[in-house]
């Protein structure tokens, strides 16, 4: 039930019935907002974050701030004007109420912070030695110091997300890394907690890999903070509940209308979008999907897996015990996507 409806479509009474049960419920801090406010935030809410995050992130960088504490400060201020911006002009209200999944979401959210931090020293590690055997064979850095420091972020995200979108599609076609990957498709709602839903083994693989050539190539602190920056920004925007338009932006951004494709319950549907950002590597290899003649379904997850666990500890032991709730699932799972 409810695939392909948008925020003021039902398809039932009984759809009706909990629509105004939820609004109910949200009017209490739920503010009533004029239509066209709701569609001048539909069209300029992620371009505008987007930009006045960076912009502020370089200016304050640029003062000599370090990188470290504005990139948290940037993405903490982000995610809290999301949260608000979910409860004024939220897409759809069924993705406004708890799937019984907020606990498990934060409790993701907080271990893979802990892991990332834990993964920091390996990394600069690995990257001092590549950074090193590039200097020795090719007697300087390679990367463009000398630019601009808001015209670096330009090659920085394009050579991120190669690494990215190639780790991404892998989770997605090779099957004993999908196992690490089904925990964040498992989502039955996109909100912006999603954003951190993730297997530790999944952040692992993705998120400091795209970092990697960046370091070796000889790129500074703040072009690092500035990806981690632009990452979580466009990040939470791409899973929220918001009913964020782009239009001609859609060919350059991996943003939410094509995202919430990637977050579809049909595998032929989900297997698309593989972007983290930008969606230009799925332009390359032709995995860009953006059906104009239906929008993507409401209902999220998996559907070869309805008893994919919900919990966080059994959601973190999953993997490790794929091939039993694939054997009861029945005939009809899938080990793969």
């Amino acid at each position: 039930m409810g695939l392909g409806m948008n925020r003021n479509e039902q398809t039932n009474p009984m759809g009706r019935e909990l629509d105004v049960r939820i609004f109910a419920a949200r009017s209490r801090y739920t503010l009533s907002v004029p239509r066209k406010l709701d569609a001048l935030v539909a069209r300029t809410a992620f371009p505008g974050t987007i930009l006045a995050s960076m912009g502020g992130a370089i200016a304050l960088m640029n003062r000599g701030d370090p990188p470290e504490a504005v990139t948290a400060w940037v993405i903490l201020a982000v995610y809290l004007l999301i949260a608000l911006l979910e409860g004024l002009f939220p897409l759809h209200r069924e993705w406004s109420r708890s799937h019984g999944d907020v606990r498990t979401d934060i409790s993701l959210a907080v271990t893979n912070g802990i892991v990332n931090i834990g993964a920091q020293p390996l990394i600069l590690a690995g990257a001092v030695g590549v950074a090193a055997w590039t200097s020795a064979n090719y007697g300087a850095t390679l990367w463009p110091n000398a630019w601009p420091l808001a015209l670096q972020i330009i090659p920085a995200l394009i050579v991120a997300e190669l690494v990215e979108y190639t780790c991404h599609r892998a989770m997605h076609e090779v099957p004993w890394l999908w196992r690490f990957h089904a925990p964040h498709h498992s989502a039955t709602r996109l909100y912006w907690l999603n954003a951190l839903r993730f297997h530790p083994a999944d952040i692992l693989l993705v998120g400091p890999g795209k970092l990697l050539p960046l370091l070796a190539l000889g790129a500074d602190g703040r072009v690092l903070g500035l990806v981690l920056i632009f990452s979580a920004v466009h990040g939470v925007f791409q899973h929220a509940n918001l009913p964020c338009r782009l239009g001609p932006l859609n060919w350059i951004f991996s943003m939410a209308e094509l995202h919430r494709w990637h977050h579809s319950p049909i595998t032929h549907e989900a297997n698309h979008n593989y972007g983290g950002n930008l969606i230009f590597w799925d332009i390359v290899f032709g995995t860009r999907w953006l059906p104009k003649d239906r929008q993507p379904p409401v209902r999220t997850g998996i559907e070869d897996l309805p008893n994919f666990p919900r919990g966080y500890r059994p959601l973190m032991a999953a993997p490790f015990r794929w091939k039993s709730f694939v054997r009861e699932a029945g005939p009809s799972a899938t080990t793969s996507p």
